[in-house]
């Protein structure tokens, strides 16, 4: 009897926060051999689907002895879970402010232009099972290979009330032993309910300043455009753009199988278009699309729809004075998630530090002075953490489910706005990229689900604290 693949993940891309799940058999082995164990050696490649022949990207072989079915169950997620991680940087062939970044890129990839690469999120996986036991004389032997499918995983999570489709084989209506979240047809741009990375709502508030991007998948299909549609406070279109998916763009016009190139991001929020877009910096000039609103759109030829249409609002400057601070998390897919607080916030600066007691004369020199500067207990060395607390204006129920990603998220920043880069002598223009990203941790440690019907009107407050903290000198 030939190793069979019993069970395996329903479709073929995988977030690395599941149980990814493979069952294996052998009957005629398990019955008749001693001390028999199944194997799964593991592949992982980032430039093409792995090469199952050879050894060159295997990342571990693992053993699991016989249930009393006569099975062996591998759950892969805890491996796999270090070789996708989140994008904090833009990919080869970005643009900042129309400047080519190369591949060596340290702008955020919150600042993107227009397209962007991913660098780590995602990475091919394969697998090829074996089976091993010992003869009648004890000699080792490893026999029967079966490979399975090639599969995309990315760095997301499922959430345990996300709908599991069962079945042998993917979109049909028969029952099977095979399980999976149907990423496929959630987040493939292909269809008009094709989805960006993101459980955001379709209608978001940003201001002018505000970065941000969106990501998509390019596994199944690609986009011909985005489409950029503007419109002032009274729903009148005053401009059109489209944003073609080329290379010069920092996209690919075709599908290519390096891991790299099959999910992309794009900078849609009002400060990525001032980077490049003569178009909306006129409307920002001429102050018609504050208060206004504009679409994003991905499309497939000249106007066939694509995906989801997103929505979004430029907020009209706060006349209360209130600053406001825009977070960026990770989110459940493994994309990032913005959102811009605009009400009251506060900051609160803690110290903590180290102190000694200073003599107060000097004793190591040929007379003894007094100084009034010294003596007495001092601070060696201060420590500095700040503290922000702010609040949301009122917000609907899709807003106040989506804030569940944020506090669950384990990468949480505070995102500067847009501004110019520094220039010296008037003639060097340079970025000052340290500028922008700020990590923080959020110490908000409950929340709340609000609705209308209990709440009637809703706001939300979270405290973060820099990750970061102040360290003064030595005395």
């Amino acid at each position: 009897m030939a190793t069979l693949i019993e069970q395996k993940p329903l479709y073929d891309q995988l977030v690395v926060g599941q149980d990814i799940i493979f069952t294996v058999s052998n009957s005629g082995i398990v019955s008749n051999q001693s001390n028999v164990k199944f194997i799964a050696e593991v592949h992982i490649s980032n430039d093409l689907p792995p090469n199952l022949s050879v050894s060159t990207d295997v990342i571990g072989t693992f053993k699991t002895t016989p249930n009393n079915a006569g099975v062996g169950i591998f759950d892969l997620s805890p491996v796999l879970e270090s070789f996708v991680k989140s994008d904090n940087l833009a990919g080869f062939n970005s643009e900042y402010k129309t400047t080519d970044q190369g591949d060596e890129s340290v702008v955020p990839i919150h600042l993107i232009d227009k397209y962007s690469r991913n660098r780590n999120a995602l990475n091919y996986l394969a697998i090829q099972f074996k089976i091993e036991h010992t003869d009648a004389d004890g000699v080792l032997i490893t026999t029967d290979a079966v490979n399975s499918l090639s599969y995309n995983i990315f760095n997301g999570y499922l959430k345990y009330t996300d709908i599991l489709d069962l079945a042998d084989t993917p979109f049909t209506q028969t029952t099977g032993n095979n399980f999976g979240y149907p990423i496929p047809q959630k987040f493939t741009l292909a269809q008009d309910s094709g989805q960006f990375l993101t459980n955001a709502p379709t209608t978001q508030y940003a201001n002018i300043n505000d970065y941000g991007s969106f990501s998509f998948l390019t596994i199944q299909s690609k986009p011909t455009k985005i489409r950029l549609v503007y419109y002032n406070s009274s729903n009148v279109s005053i401009g059109q753009e489209d944003v073609n998916y080329t290379y010069a763009n920092g996209a690919l016009p075709y599908l290519n199988a390096s891991a790299t190139k099959r999910l992309f991001y794009f900078g849609g929020f009002p400060a990525n278009l001032r980077n490049w877009s003569s178009t909306f910096n006129a409307l920002v000039t001429a102050g018609t699309i504050e208060g206004g609103y504009y679409t994003v759109e991905p499309l497939l030829g000249t106007a066939t729809n694509f995906g989801q249409k997103y929505t979004i609002n430029v907020n009209c400057p706060n006349t209360k004075g209130f600053e406001s601070i825009r977070l960026c998390w990770l989110n459940q897919w493994g994309a990032w998630d913005y959102y811009t607080f605009t009400m009251k916030s506060s900051k609160t600066i803690s110290t903590k530090g180290s102190t000694y007691r200073q003599l107060e004369g000097t004793w190591n020199e040929s007379t003894y002075k007094v100084n009034g500067f010294k003596g007495g207990k001092k601070a060696f060395r201060v420590n500095a953490t700040e503290k922000i607390t702010m609040n949301t204006d009122f917000v609907n129920e899709s807003e106040s489910e989506w804030f569940e990603e944020l506090i669950n998220s384990p990468e949480v920043f505070i995102l500067d706005g847009f501004q110019s880069d520094l220039q010296f002598s008037g003639a060097l223009t340079i970025p000052a990229m340290n500028q922008y990203v700020t990590p923080v941790r959020l110490t908000t440690s409950s929340y709340t689900k609000k609705t209308i019907a209990n709440d009637k009107i809703m706001q939300y407050t979270f405290e973060v604290e820099k990750s970061k903290t102040l360290r003064t000198q030595a005395v």
